[in-house]
């Protein structure tokens, strides 16, 4: 990482991280960084929410207003502060489990209301920091510490959940495509609604050891080649798709926001005075 980009935009003093070597996770911050440089936004217009997991370690990292709250509620927390103060850009960082387990009415009901939060899911398939759990988003047949015969439960497809709720912005990316991260942030924040990012990520400590995935390379090039960029899709045979994981721009539309359809109660109220 270069570092103008250190000094600007992490704590120094914080670092070096506690992610495992091999994790994905620092690339994914890394992108969230790049996004919100490109776009030239004022740090303490930024703020940056997280709740509890490997992923939520990362605002504790980056110097922007920040607030590492409990597990499952970062949505909710960001919700106050959005509707508190709706000229921020409010991110949140979140993990599979963070987001979908414990916090997954959160997720649903933060898309139902459409409110103007980009929330980045760092999903590496697996509870990491609380000892390998088995989670949301861990493919059936897959093991978890929990799950040391298989999981037997159907995984989430967190865009497509999202989607359905109501979120106006869509986009998943991996950690080997680090770019098309940056750029999915950067029309996230960019979007006037609720906006996920679904980031897959490598866990090869816990996830990639107990289901003999490799190391983190190996679990790197999975990510590449079991992906197709959804601008193919149309071009590529039914039988090419199947077992692959959809990547790139997912869903756009434009609904109405949340605090600004507040706003608008406000001031019908106050001019009926």
């Amino acid at each position: 990482m270069p570092s103008k980009l250190l000094d600007k935009y992490f704590r120094m003093d914080k670092l070096p991280h506690i992610w495992c070597p091999g994790c994905g996770h620092g690339i994914i911050m890394k992108a969230i960084v790049d996004a919100i440089d490109k776009m030239g936004l004022e740090k303490d217009k930024v703020c940056i929410v997280s709740g509890i997991g490997c992923s939520s370690r990362a605002p504790g990292y980056m110097d922007f207003n920040t607030l590492h709250t409990t597990h499952g509620r970062a949505l909710a927390f960001a919700t106050g502060i959005k509707m508190a103060n709706p000229e921020l850009h409010v991110i949140v960082v979140t993990g599979d489990g963070d987001s979908a387990a414990i916090g997954g009415n959160h997720l649903i009901h933060a898309s139902r209301r459409n409110i103007d939060i980009t929330t980045i899911i760092f999903n590496n398939n697996i509870y990491g920091m609380t000892g390998g759990q088995y989670s949301p988003t861990t493919p059936t047949g897959e093991k978890g510490t929990t799950a040391p015969y298989g999981n037997i439960d159907k995984d989430f497809d967190l865009c497509k959940l999202s989607k359905a709720a109501g979120a106006t912005y869509v986009g998943r990316a991996t950690a080997y495509h680090a770019k098309m991260i940056k750029d999915l942030t950067i029309k996230g924040i960019q979007n006037k609604g609720f906006s996920i990012i679904e980031s897959l990520s490598v866990c090869p400590t816990y996830y990639g050891r107990k289901n003999k995935k490799g190391d983190s390379p190996d679990m790197m090039k999975t990510l590449k080649n079991n992906t197709v960029n959804i601008k193919a899709v149309d071009k590529l045979d039914k039988n090419k798709l199947e077992n692959k994981i959809i990547i790139g721009e997912l869903y756009s539309s434009k609904e109405d926001e949340y605090t600004e359809s507040y706003q608008k109660i406000i001031d019908s109220m106050q001019e009926g005075r």
